[in-house]
C-alpha cells in the first residue's frame, strides 16, 4: 500500500503543467523545434570538444616521447619508422623526405634543395594546422546564435502570454504562467548551450597554440638535421610548460 502523502506528491510531480514536458505541448511546433535546435547544437559543439581534445593529447604525448623515439635514431628514416603511421609528427618528417629525394627534376631543377624542402615540410605542417582548427569555428558559431535561437523561444513564449492574457481579458497567473516559464526555459537553455561552446573554444584555441608551437620547432629541427647533418642546438630558450594531455 502506498501512503496518501507519497501517493499525493507522487500524483503532483506527474501532473506538474510548467515544467519541461507541458512547456514544449503547449508551446506546439515551434517551441518543439526551437528545442530540438538547442539539443542538436549542444551535442555537436560537445563532439568537437571532445574529439579536438583527444587530437590535442595524442599529439602532446607524441611530443613528449619525440626525444626517446625519434632524436635517439640514427638516422631520420629509422626515427620516423619508430613513430606512428597516423602521426602528424611522421608526416612531416616523411614530407620532408620525399622532397629531398626528389628534388631532382624538371620543376625543381631551378629550386634550391632547401628552399623546396622549407617549402614542403611548411606545407605539411600547415595542413596539419589545418586540422587542428577544423571544428573551431563551429564553436564559435554555435556559442554566438545559441542565445539569440533561445531568445526567439523567449519571444514567442512572451507572445503566447500577451494572446492569452488578450483572450482571458485578465492577467490572471493559470493564463500566463505557462507561457512565460516556457520563455524562461527557452533562455535558460540558449545560455546552457552557449557558455560550455564558448569556454570549450577558447580553451583548445589555447592547447592548439602549444601544439602547433611544438610541430613547427619539430619542423625545424627536422630542416636543419636535414640541411646540416645534426640537429640544431637550442641555447639561451626554456621551454614553455606544456599543458597536461
Amino acid at each position: 500500500m502506498v501512503s496518501a502523502p507519497a501517493f499525493a506528491a507522487e500524483e503532483i510531480a506527474t501532473e506538474n503543467p510548467y515544467g519541461l514536458r507541458a512547456a514544449l505541448e503547449q508551446g506546439g511546433p515551434i517551441a518543439q523545434g526551437t528545442f530540438a535546435i538547442l539539443v542538436l547544437m549542444s551535442l555537436t559543439s560537445w563532439y568537437v570538444i571532445f574529439t579536438k581534445w583527444w587530437d590535442q593529447r595524442k599529439l602532446l604525448i607524441e611530443a613528449k616521447e619525440l626525444d626517446k623515439k625519434f632524436w635517439s635514431a640514427p638516422s631520420l628514416k629509422d626515427g620516423a619508422a619508430k613513430l606512428d603511421k597516423n602521426s602528424a609528427f611522421r608526416q612531416i618528417v616523411d614530407d620532408g623526405l620525399r622532397a629531398a629525394d626528389h628534388h631532382e627534376g624538371r620543376l625543381t631543377d631551378s629550386i634550391d634543395k632547401n628552399e623546396w624542402v622549407t617549402m614542403s615540410m611548411a606545407r605539411s605542417t600547415h595542413a596539419i594546422n589545418g586540422r587542428l582548427q577544423s571544428g573551431l569555428a563551429w564553436l564559435a558559431s554555435v556559442g554566438s546564435t545559441s542565445p539569440f535561437v533561445g531568445l526567439f523561444g523567449t519571444v514567442v513564449g512572451i507572445y503566447r502570454a500577451l494572446i492569452n492574457i488578450g483572450v482571458a481579458g485578465q492577467a490572471s497567473i493559470d493564463k500566463v504562467a505557462g507561457p512565460v516559464g516556457e520563455a524562461l526555459i527557452m533562455t535558460a537553455l540558449g545560455l546552457a548551450v552557449a557558455v560550455p561552446a564558448v569556454l570549450g573554444y577558447n580553451w583548445l584555441i589555447r592547447r592548439n597554440k602549444d601544439v602547433q608551437d611544438r610541430l613547427n620547432n619539430f619542423s625545424a629541427d627536422v630542416h636543419g638535421y636535414m640541411m646540416s647533418g645534426s640537429r640544431v642546438a637550442r641555447t639561451g630558450v626554456t621551454p614553455a610548460a606544456a599543458p597536461k594531455a
